[in-house]
């Protein structure tokens, strides 16, 4: 159906969308959790008299 030709530049394609879509995976997992550690460490306690 396809030449060897078009096969390989598609399969070349999907190696380098694969890629791509980690490289995202990677930085937004590592977005979430600098995100996450900012979040513990400037959360205040809330006393018993807080209002806010």
């Amino acid at each position: 159906m396809f030449s060897p030709e078009a096969m390989a530049n598609f399969m070349t394609a999907l190696e380098m969308m694969g890629k791509g879509m980690l490289g995202i995976f990677i930085v937004l997992s590592i977005i979430a959790i600098i995100v996450f550690i900012f979040a513990r460490v400037t959360s205040r306690k809330k006393k018993d008299g807080d209002v806010s």
